[in-house]
């Protein structure tokens, strides 16, 4: 049976969900039990709603999003980027429109959970014409516009053709502040995904043998994240030299008895990520290096969650980390051999969203943000050892959705 680490509480003063009553624990036999419920459709309209009040506060007109995270977590609509345009315009006030080619209606309206009307434009036509005709009827066409921060250039540049006098801003203070903080739903969601991709890891860690390519061991993760009910699962393996490479290299890798094995893995559930990080020795005592490189990233663990306490920049975390790192000897700063990336970076929707625990970040941690905790370290030319646990915050402070490992000879304890 997977252990995980129950905790008793979700997210401090989000709500009353306790992840104690969720069924998250792997089952005998290896099978997961049911994931938690979806997001509702009353969370969902609580999403729009604090949307459009901080359209209201901040004085902006409308909101315009393209497919991508932003748009399913607003809107619920699941839909792919094109040359053609699909988009939804939030009023300040008022019901929000969804904007779509005709013959892509029927598709775009499966997924969409909230009251919003769909209007459509045929393939001689200029979309922007009816989101320019939509701002005027709400008369925000003379307000400032905000842009979710992934919208393309093209969606500006059509907006402006029609209404050339609009003010365009960043959507980033609309919507960073709302997906930044996560719900007890969503967390549950989260807790789930991070169950499989754990038990997922400790299984194909005992598939590992002898000549194994990285691709193979990657196929197997993949495979056994399906079995227990995962999607979209994802894999980077990385062996001895290409560990030290922190998003590796097209060089063939195989296991030999003594490698260190990086694999860095996840999966979705119910829209929402995972990410974790193991490093091992396979089939051998871990060499002196190997183990003390080891045991001062899992301290590099403890020092970023003992320093992620709330109200303090994400920043301050990542320079906890980089101290200690020099004082080891390594950098300093991103210098190699050492931690050449981020601590941590946010995640949810995404498996990497804002904001990071990375040097010089000035937002302020608070209750319901989630963060990866992976303070790698890598000595090019021998190996790299990445550990990475993902943590939400709580009033109480930092909590685990998965536990490390307790040393290198048990790497998936």
């Amino acid at each position: 049976m997977l252990e995980i680490d129950r905790r008793t509480t979700l997210a401090g003063g989000l709500g009353a969900a306790l992840l104690g009553t969720l069924p998250l624990a792997a089952q005998p036999g290896g099978a997961v039990a049911a994931p938690p419920p979806p997001i509702g459709p009353e969370e969902r309209r609580s999403r729009l709603a604090k949307a459009q009040a901080r359209l209201q506060a901040l004085g902006f007109g409308a909101l315009i999003v393209e497919p991508g995270a932003s748009l399913d977590y607003l809107t619920g609509v699941q839909w792919r980027r094109s040359e053609r345009l699909t988009a939804a315009v939030i009023p300040a006030i008022g019901a929000p429109i969804v904007v779509t080619p005709f013959f892509e209606r029927p598709s775009v309206a499966e997924s969409l959970k909230v009251p919003a009307e769909i209007r459509v434009w045929q393939e001689h036509e200029d979309p922007f014409a009816l989101v320019a005709d939509f701002l005027r009827d709400r008369r925000a066409a003379a307000a400032l516009i905000a842009l979710e921060e992934s919208v393309r250039f093209f969606a500006a540049d059509g907006l402006r053709h029609h209404l050339p006098a609009v003010r365009l801003v960043s959507g980033n203070p609309v919507v960073r502040p709302l997906r930044m903080v996560k719900s007890p739903a969503e967390l549950a969601l989260m807790q789930h995904a991070a169950t499989i991709t754990a038990a997922a890891l400790r299984q194909t860690h005992r598939e590992v043998g002898l000549g194994m390519s990285n691709g193979e061991i990657g196929e197997r993760f993949e495979r056994n994240v399906r079995a227990l009910g995962g999607g979209s699962p994802w894999s980077l393996v990385l062996i001895d030299e290409a560990a030290a490479l922190p998003h590796g290299t097209g060089r063939p890798q195989q296991v030999r008895r003594g490698s260190m094995v990086l694999m860095d893995c996840g999966c979705d559930v119910g829209g929402y990520q995972a990410d974790i990080s193991r490093t091992f020795v396979w089939d051998a005592d871990p060499a002196r290096e190997q183990r003390r490189v080891w045991e001062q990233v899992r301290r590099g663990q403890d020092i970023a969650m003992n320093a992620a306490k709330l109200g303090v920049p994400a920043g301050s975390v990542d320079d906890a980390v980089r101290r200690a790192y020099q004082r080891w000897g390594y950098g300093p700063g991103y210098r190699l051999p050492g931690l050449s990336h981020r601590t941590g970076h946010g995640i949810g929707m995404e498996g990497h969203e804002p904001v990071n625990l990375v040097r010089g970040e000035t937002t302020r941690l608070a209750p319901g943000m989630c963060f990866s905790n992976e303070p790698g370290l890598y000595l090019p030319g021998k190996f790299g050892v990445r550990l990475e646990d993902c943590f939400y915050m709580t009033a109480g402070g930092p909590e685990w959705f998965t536990v490390p490992p307790p040393s290198i000879d048990r790497p998936f304890a």
